[in-house]
């Protein structure tokens, strides 16, 4: 049995890059995926997004506006089974759940208010309601109970060492999914923990590390819960290579995957015992009995291998990398079981209304079988109408040839020409005026195409026709009098055009001889805009363009940097 962890910084951008749902999570071959970061909203969750064939799948997403984080975290759990609705397979989980609360089950089942509802979970009683709901509101957390163990999928809050009030909601939220580790485990049950925690819990798994990494409280809050500082799990990855420095992130906007300068913040926790007889129980565990592998799929990585190892990051030469700013990681386990026979779990997208739209009525059924009987009823006595209905000439207006007899042309006294729509009851159809264009490369709106009938449906002019009408009112002194205005308009756009181009051109060079060389390779830097808030907030500098990597190396960024100018003198 395979499981995968991901971070696809975007499903859709993951499903794009790889022409299908389905392709992606074959290109795995992993019996359970998770997924993080997935940035969907409940309202997008289509089919071609969340279901493939072969494959069940369980999603939790942001619902909340805060701060801007509508469609901002995410995730999803996808597992492969051979029978979808009622299986033995241990990747079909028997029960599935949203967040780590059990406060959304409880919305979603009885509709009571939120201030109505229970803490579930024993030690929670502090913390109020509206808390907890928080905590689930961002779409971190999906929990699947596969029967031998409960896999807890996670998206572990970011907080800035500044941000005060995302630091307190990351201790919320790790002091819950903590509480409920526990609660399970006092059940003498399996845990894995997988996903991204955006935590880098030790120096090894840091690339610029400094002498007080370790002393941040949500690192030796990670290693508390590890087996070798007292806790109950095991850091699956360490535990098969426990000296390899190895990242499964890199940041997006430096180039740091050239020379591999990340961390390792997506992990593979396990907790329990192992699956064997009870006898000599103390001296297993399921890591040792049933864990055959764990690694990265550096495969996945962006930065390829065969890259040129001097091409400058987002300067002259700058190359779009295209994929995830994480690695999948991976662990392979063995002597899994079957389970009992077990259906699939409620929360499955299938069953979403959103995915696959809600079961049909009698009585819709049979309306719309009515509405689609007098749509055709009409559609013939239209055409019938059409064929008869004919017109006298005048001085002002001329009856026009028609297209298969079903649109006629004419033109009213004041000028504006009238199309005669089929479907209506009346003998003579309907008759409604449009505004003639001015000539025939005039642009045509989105109302010529689609008219509304007074009576049921939609009539729909025939473009052949139209243009047939105007055209033949169009002299042939005015249409040579439109093509000498439309070439004197053609001319004066291009050469508009070509001194905007060459003015752009000279404010480009004019940028590039500004921009200053770096010390270290003596190559032009990167200019960019300070974001963090402050009194050099929106100030332009200059760095070398080089990817991010250890100071050890003289390919890497030489940490060159430049104000753009100085301040203002008027601001002081």
């Amino acid at each position: 049995m395979k499981i995968v962890t991901y971070n696809v910084n975007g499903l859709k951008q993951r499903i794009l890059q790889y022409g299908s749902l389905l392709k992606l999570l074959s290109s795995f071959d992993a019996d359970i995926i998770c997924f993080q970061e997935t940035k969907l909203s409940r309202e997008e969750l289509t089919a071609d997004l969340v279901m493939a064939d072969g494959y069940e799948s369980f999603f939790s997403c942001t619902r909340t506006f805060d701060r801007g984080r509508r469609g901002y975290s995410g995730v999803a759990t996808f597992c492969r089974v051979k029978s979808a609705f009622t299986s033995n397979e241990v990747a079909l989980p028997l029960a599935a759940k949203e967040g780590i609360t059990g406060l959304l089950e409880n919305c979603r089942e009885s509709g009571i208010r939120k201030d109505e509802l229970p803490a579930k979970l024993e030690g929670l009683e502090g913390i109020g309601n509206d808390e907890l709901l928080k905590v689930d509101a961002e779409g971190r957390c999906i929990i699947t109970d596969h029967g031998h163990f409960v896999l807890f999928n996670v998206y572990g809050p970011r907080a800035d060492s500044d941000d005060t009030e995302r630091i307190q909601f990351k201790l919320t939220f790790f002091n819950i999914l903590q509480k409920r580790w526990e609660a399970l485990l006092s059940q003498e049950r399996r845990i894995f923990v997988v996903g991204d925690l955006n935590i880098a819990p030790s120096a090894i798994d840091r690339c610029d590390a400094g002498p007080d990494f370790e002393k941040n409280e949500f690192r030796s809050w990670f290693r508390s819960m590890l087996v070798e500082c007292g806790g109950r799990f095991y850091d699956v990855f360490r535990v098969k290579h426990p000296n390899r420095e190895a990242y499964t992130c890199w940041p997006q906007h430096n180039g740091a995957e050239l020379f591999n300068y990340g961390s390792r913040i997506d992990h593979i926790l396990c907790a329990g015992s192992c699956l064997h007889e009870k006898n000599n129980q103390n001296t297993h565990d399921f890591v040792t009995c049933h864990v055959e592998e764990c690694d990265i799929m550096t495969q996945f990585k962006r930065w390829k291998p065969g890259y040129k190892p001097r091409h400058r990051w987002k300067g002259g030469e700058s190359m779009k990398l295209e994929g995830s700013d994480h690695a999948p990681v991976f662990v392979s386990l063995r002597e899994i079981p079957d389970v009992s026979q077990h259906n699939t779990p409620s929360l499955s997208a299938r069953y979403d209304p959103r995915v696959r739209g809600c079961q049909q009525t009698i009585v819709s059924a049979l309306m719309k079988r009515q509405v689609a009987d007098h749509f055709k009823t009409e559609g013939e006595t239209s055409s019938f109408v059409a064929e008869k209905v004919s017109f006298s000439s005048n001085a002002e207006s001329e009856p026009r040839p028609t297209v298969d007899g079903h649109l006629s042309c004419l033109n009213d006294k004041a000028g504006d020409r009238i199309e005669l729509m089929p479907g209506s009851k009346s003998n003579l159809g309907i008759l409604t005026k449009k505004r003639p264009r001015e000539n025939q490369w005039s642009q045509l709106s989105l109302t010529t195409f689609f008219q509304k009938s007074s009576n049921y449906g939609e009539t729909v002019s025939i473009a052949m026709e139209r243009d047939y009408c105007e055209q033949s009112e169009l002299s042939s002194s005015d249409q040579s009098k439109t093509h000498g205005d439309s070439n004197n308009r053609d001319s004066s756009f291009k050469e508009k055009n070509s001194v905007a181009l060459m003015e752009w051109q000279r404010i480009q060079q004019l940028m590039q001889d500004s921009i200053p060389l770096c010390k270290g390779h003596r190559e032009p830097c990167v200019a960019r805009v300070s974001k963090k808030a402050g009194p050099n907030l929106g100030r332009r500098f200059y760095v070398c363009a080089r990817g991010e990597g250890p100071s050890s190396n003289p390919e890497a960024n030489c940490g060159y940097f430049k104000w753009a100018s100085s301040k203002s003198k008027n601001k002081q």
